[in-house]
């Protein structure tokens, strides 16, 4: 249908209205008199119609904060689209709380990004491929030197106790397991708490870097156990790398990536939020101005430098500095005087 159709509008002063508006996709101009139902037809009849229907198309856990909406006096409204209107006034204390989220639009969003999304190197430009244990190997020999683990990740921040899954892994063979950074034994009870997000990842060799047909051959178990996800450290368990024999830079870097994932556009996941801001969009950083007062001669018994109002002007005892003489702000190193 490319039109919107009203039948018997009678909300407040209308009169059993009918209509057809024009074709939809125009902007569409209402005029009258003062008190002729303007409003009324726009906001209360066809704006209210087309909200109801939009909040009925959301879930049960959103629908409980908007309420219940009663449906306009009209007999029918045919042609018309879930909408809604935006207030320039703040519903919620939560930074973490948008338009997008509220509306669960963002959802959507996510979910597309990540299904249909097409993903390229950020160094080069170059559209992200899949690559072989064989060249993943070939990765692994030049990042890293000497003695390396390779890892098969099965949990990645996920919640649950996961006993089951230690132990049908030592039914299946695999000696070691680490979880949450920590190498265990999968033959050894462990309790892991239900509502906090852990990882587990299968230990499947460790063997030298040079060792080809070990490395090709733990690269590929990892594969084939996580779907496509590798993870290698090094002897000193401080560097360590993942790699993905589907989402790759192979013809030139050859860095790896994640396959995508709608947790990974979400500013509300750690997977999706920036490192620096973790989401929030703001940081909160000291400002040495407002710390240390303009007289940067004084000593900081003397009040030179008082990050609270309700700080003391004098110490109970003088700061020596050296030789016994009092410090001054003035003669702090500079990184002593950054909001460091």
């Amino acid at each position: 249908m490319d039109h919107i159709t009203i039948r018997g509008a009678r909300e407040h002063n209308l009169q059993n209205v009918t209509l057809d508006l024009p074709p939809r996709d125009r902007f569409i101009v209402i005029t009258g008199v003062s008190g002729s139902g303007k409003s009324t037809l726009a906001f209360d009849t066809i704006y209210a119609e087309g909200q109801r229907r939009y909040v009925e198309s959301l879930s049960a856990y959103a629908r409980q904060f908007l309420g219940l909406m009663n449906k306009p006096d009209v007999d029918a409204i045919e042609g018309l689209s879930p909408a809604i209107s935006i207030e320039q006034k703040t519903t919620s204390k939560n930074p973490r709380s948008t338009v997008g989220t509220v509306t669960e639009i963002y959802d959507y969003l996510r979910l597309l990004y990540a299904r249909i999304g097409t993903a390229y190197c950020p160094e080069h430009g170059i559209k992200i491929a899949s690559q072989s244990p064989e060249r993943i190997a070939d990765a692994i020999e030049s990042d890293f030197s000497g003695e390396v683990t390779v890892l098969s990740p099965l949990i990645r921040q996920k919640k649950g106790t996961y006993q089951q899954l230690i132990t049908d892994l030592n039914e299946e063979g695999y000696v070691r397991a680490r979880v949450d950074g920590t190498i265990i034994r999968t033959d050894a009870e462990i309790q892991l708490e239900r509502y906090v997000k852990h990882d587990i990842e299968i230990v499947l060799d460790r063997c030298m870097n040079d060792e080809r047909s070990r490395l090709v051959e733990a690269v590929e178990n990892a594969v084939h156990k996580s779907d496509g996800l590798v993870i290698v450290t090094g002897t000193d368990d401080e560097k360590e790398q993942i790699y993905s024999s589907r989402m790759a830079c192979p013809p030139v870097c050859g860095i790896s990536f994640e396959e995508l994932q709608p947790r990974m556009f979400s500013f509300n996941s750690p997977f999706g939020a920036c490192e620096e801001c973790k989401g929030l969009g703001i940081r909160m950083e000291l400002d040495p101005a407002l710390i240390i007062p303009p007289d940067k001669e004084k000593s900081i018994s003397d009040g030179g430098g008082r990050p609270l109002p309700e700080f003391p002007r004098r110490l109970p005892y003088p700061v020596p500095c050296g030789g016994g003489q009092t410090l001054r702000v003035h003669d702090l190193h500079a990184d002593c005087r950054s909001d460091r």
